[in-house]
């Protein structure tokens, strides 16, 4: 997790609120004020909100708009407004910024140099080059547009993509794929969306306008975008707060109401169970698990493994990529593995696959996070080039080592030497499905640390809703995992 969003989690823990407030002074832009009232008014609205609300907010998100409307004197107003917050609230700059090269690294310089924000939230529409100047610094970070609050939202941001997903859904996935300093825009008028966006993407920040004035519950909001914490979601209030004749008391209220409903989430996630089905962390998951019995990629029977070993049951995932729809949301759950090592501090050259079953799943998975793939080659080529890792790398580079589950290590130890031997550095092995103890023993061993989607425990209670197995047959596959 980047310094940013544990600064955000800290605040949270402290203050007890996950409330930001939003400094947005519209009144001081109507057209019948002079520049000067303007500026004093907004330098005083903003004043009496901040010392009524500070004990309160988590963060504030002044939208540089408004200040800019008033050219020089409105920036001036906006940097005073700045300094009047406490130190230890972060301030998220409302700029919507999205331009390239030097245009950005200006953009960049301004809301963290000049105006020394901690956040900012920006348009992708550019790409990662429009991004790239921002979220590399570990203490700052950005929020990428993803789906907003506004009617005419739609008009790009549901376009069906070519597996029938809406664009939002795709923007947040790549936006997931830049770091670990970068939070989404979800609006928390947006019920669906916040779903849709929290299943895929467990644990980012979302900031989340449109609640309130723009028709947003705070009840729903948070249940739909709150992580497993109860965090992970920045509701954003700005004239409930503004045109309240009491602006502390309204806050405390929001901040009340906030944390009944986190309680609420978690209370009736807790009771279904930390494995239902229906909560948000759990919906890849459960998609994921489902397709994989519907594509019959389980068997159960008598049946001999690699290592020799004798089983009662088979999961074969080289069927998956028969199935296009799966094969995507398998590729998004190594996604979300990928991301949580991001989140750590880790990042990645390339994309290892081990053949044969783990190829085309890299292949996925590689097209979905834009990671480069290579392969080591398990029996060296006695023609051509010879190669031992074919793909375009250099020695010295950072692989994540990627198969399709894990009973033993001894395969993937295989393509571990491979790829040392050839100069690249491998730390950490990511797999769909791990099958039972033993593989992650043999990983910790060899010094790899092993990352699953899902354990055997979590994926055979599926096959038993399925009907592929029985109640009384569940404990004893169990008990043989375990052995």
């Amino acid at each position: 997790m980047s310094d940013f969003f544990q600064r955000l989690e800290e605040r949270s823990r402290k203050i007890n609120s996950l409330l930001c407030v939003g400094l947005d002074p519209r009144h001081a832009i109507q057209p019948d004020m002079g520049a000067a009232d303007s500026v004093s008014g907004m330098i005083e609205e903003n004043k009496r909100i901040i010392q009524a609300t500070s004990s309160y907010a988590l963060a504030y998100k002044p939208n540089i708009a408004f200040y800019e409307a008033l050219g020089a004197p409105g920036l001036q107003a906006l940097e005073i407004t700045l300094e009047l917050i406490p130190d230890e609230i972060p301030v998220i700059l409302d700029a919507k910024r999205g331009d390239i090269g030097a245009t950005a690294l200006a953009y960049e310089r301004a809301v963290f140099g000049h105006l020394n924000a901690d956040a900012v939230t920006l348009s992708p529409y550019m790409g990662r080059d429009s991004v790239e100047p921002f979220i590399n610094h570990s203490k700052t970070a950005a929020f990428i547009l993803c789906k907003t609050s506004n009617p005419g939202s739609g008009d790009l941001q549901l376009l069906s993509q070519n597996d029938g997903e809406p664009l939002y859904v795709r923007v947040a996935e790549i936006a997931g794929s830049w770091g670990q300093n970068v939070g989404l825009v979800v609006a928390g008028n947006d019920l669906d969306a916040l779903r849709a966006i929290r299943a895929r993407h467990p644990e980012m920040w979302f900031l989340s306008p449109g609640i309130g004035a723009q028709g947003g519950s705070m009840l729903e909001a948070v249940e739909a975008g709150v992580n497993s914490r109860g965090t992970g979601i920045i509701p954003v209030v700005a004239r409930g707060i503004s045109q309240a004749e009491d602006p502390e008391a309204a806050a405390a209220a929001l901040v009340s109401e906030l944390n009944e409903a986190v309680e609420k989430v978690l209370a009736k996630r807790k009771n279904e169970g930390a494995g239902h089905a229906g909560s948000p962390g759990d919906l890849l998951k459960d998609r994921v698990l489902s397709g994989l019995i519907d594509a019959r990629c389980f068997k159960t029977g008598e049946f001999t493994l690699k290592s020799g070993e004798r089983s009662p049951f088979y999961i074969d995932l080289r069927r998956v990529m028969s199935y296009p729809s799966l094969l995507k949301d398998v590729a998004r759950a190594y996604a979300r593995l990928i991301h949580e090592l991001r989140r750590e501090g880790k990042d990645f050259d390339h994309i290892a696959g081990i053949p044969v079953a783990a190829l085309p799943l890299a292949t996925a998975v590689s097209m979905e996070t834009g990671i480069p793939m290579i392969f080591p080659r398990m029996n060296a080529k006695s023609h051509g080039t010879g190669n031992t890792v074919e793909g375009n790398w250099k020695s010295g580079e950072k692989v994540l080592l990627l198969d399709d589950l894990i009973t033993r290590g001894t395969s993937k130890i295989e393509a571990l030497d491979i790829l040392k031997e050839a100069g690249l550095k491998v730390e950490h092995l990511a797999v769909l499905i791990e099958r039972g103890e033993r593989g992650r023993k043999d990983m910790t061993a060899a010094g790899i640390d092993l990352r699953s989607f899902a354990r055997l425990d979590e994926f055979l209670p599926h096959c038993v809703r399925k009907g592929l197995i029985q109640e009384d047959e569940l404990e004893s596959l169990m008990k043989y995992a375990r052995s």
